[in-house]
């Protein structure tokens, strides 16, 4: 399927296409356009346009477009709604929500600045969403073994973690 959003990407257009990706269409194929040629080429190429106003996957009601794909896609993994937390408040700038979103906004604003196109910002920032995802993976795992993980040192606690990380990893 094809995705279609503006061009010159940025924190939730960043997000998004990793959503996709990664929980919806693995196929994905993104188009970035001039903000006046989306539902033009929306509709000529039979693309989803997510991100533009008005938009079913768009802002709506202080809420992000990744917040709007979560919900339309049913995707209630409670470290994915935390993620949608993080990417909510830095594409809004409510830095308030989650403390991580300003890191998030400095990177995303510095990568599309190092990179030649849209397309290379999303290749080279799916690691930090993947990363981010597994960050708020790792918060769910230590509330979930908190007396467990007392018990340990610091080396055991990093390798359980890192073995339950990966083995609920395994049922994404």
């Amino acid at each position: 399927m094809k995705w279609i959003t503006r061009e010159h990407v940025h924190v939730d257009r960043v997000a998004c296409p990793w959503l996709i990706s990664r929980f919806v269409d693995p196929e994905a194929e993104f188009l970035f356009v001039p903000p006046e040629q989306v539902e033009v080429i929306a509709k000529k190429e039979g693309a989803i346009p997510y991100d533009i106003p008005n938009a079913e996957l768009g802002h709506h009601d202080g809420e992000c477009s990744f917040d709007a794909i979560v919900r339309k896609y049913h995707l209630d993994d409670e470290a994915l709604l935390d993620l949608a937390t993080i990417v909510r408040a830095a594409d809004t700038d409510s830095f308030d929500l989650a403390p991580e979103s300003i890191g998030l906004e400095a990177v995303s604003s510095g990568a599309t600045m190092i990179t030649k196109d849209d397309h290379e910002t999303i290749e080279k920032s799916m690691y930090i969403y993947e990363s981010l995802y597994a960050y708020c993976r790792l918060r769910k795992l230590k509330e979930e073994h908190r007396a467990r993980l007392d018990q340990m040192s610091r080396p055991e606690r990093r390798s359980f973690l890192r073995e339950e990380l990966l083995k609920k990893g395994k049922d994404k």
